[in-house]
């Protein structure tokens, strides 16, 4: 089968630990091709949408990870799937690649996760679908709001809504003396929406991300423990991660929520969940693939293939 990855620069991708790069090589083991696509490089014309494609040859060695190979104008029916794979901000050029991408499935190509989802569901906001399981929690602008809510519960944490790997999250208290000037610059003066938690401490144990597969949950999840003095776990903010066999209430989670994404074409999701409670819902490009194989043995990335392959075969028998 011929594969597409729609990702950011490859030369800015990191081998050592790269989701995208780890389901690539899993995929070339097997005999499949791969090609990559910039998201600039979507056209729609005459009710085709195509893109300039590079076939690429996955290598072992990180520092060297990949052989360049032909270069073709190729409309997105000429693979058995594409996996959508680049990187937030969800701006507006982001949201235009969502719309090619569902002209592209309308005329039948095989595209994961399926761009009207990923448009669909915000990664902080999606939460709010299955409240049963979160934290208090608040999604405003208004400057009232959100102090109310500080006040109310005294220990929050403060998030944009359109930010990934631990960006300009704050753990802010009561009694914070920069509590008025960070709420300011969050919302831009009141012009921006965003979400505010209750602060949970089980967060010193990690904020765990459990990757769901096709409406399967992944055994393992990998806890983002923070370094001291920190409040995320992210690892892009210095995070340690420490993989670890689902807890009941982690099945519990993903279990209710594995079906319902995967319905909606969403083969992949990452749950981040801190304690007992959902935290965010990741859609665009959840990763920790690596990690949890590295520490596990338990392959994420054939767990991925497996269920890419099922599903470029299923649409192949329609």
């Amino acid at each position: 089968m011929k594969f597409a990855f729609i990702l950011d620069p490859l030369d800015q991708l990191k081998a050592y630990k790269d989701t995208s790069i780890a389901m690539m090589r899993e995929a070339v083991q097997r005999g499949h091709e791969i090609w990559t696509v910039q998201r600039e490089a979507l056209t729609w014309r005459d009710g085709v949408v195509a893109a300039q494609a590079q076939q690429i040859f996955p290598q072992a060695d990180d520092h060297s990870w990949y052989a360049a190979g032909e270069t073709a104008n190729r409309p997105l029916t000429d693979f058995a799937a594409v996996v959508m794979r680049q990187d937030p901000p969800f701006d507006f050029e982001y949201v235009t690649a969502t719309w090619l991408l569902e002209r592209a499935v309308a005329g039948g190509a095989r595209v994961f996760n399926d761009p009207r989802a990923i448009r669909d569901h915000s990664e902080k906001i999606a939460i709010t679908e299955f409240a049963q399981f979160t934290a208090t929690t608040l999604v405003a602008r208004a400057d009232a709001d959100i102090q109310a809510f500080i006040e109310e519960l005294g220990d929050v944490i403060l998030k944009p809504l359109d930010g990934m790997g631990g960006s300009s999250i704050f753990r802010v208290r009561r009694d914070d003396p920069n509590r008025n000037v960070i709420v300011e610059t969050l919302t831009g003066q009141c012009i921006r929406t965003i979400m505010a938690q209750r602060y949970i401490p089980d967060i010193v144990r990690g904020d765990k991300r459990i990757l769901l597969i096709d409406g399967k949950a992944a055994p393992y999840a990998l806890a983002r423990i923070p370094k001291p003095g920190e409040s995320r776990g992210n690892l892009a903010a210095g995070g340690t991660g420490v993989a670890q066999p689902l807890s009941p209430r982690d099945r519990e989670i993903a279990e209710t929520l594995a079906p319902v994404l995967a319905a909606r074409g969403l083969l992949l999701a990452g749950l981040d969940v801190i304690g007992d409670y959902l935290t965010e819902i990741n859609v665009t490009s959840p990763t920790c693939f690596v990690e949890i194989t590295q520490q596990t043995g338990f392959s994420v990335a054939a767990m991925f293939v497996d269920a890419l392959e099922a599903r470029a075969c299923q649409g192949a028998q329609r």
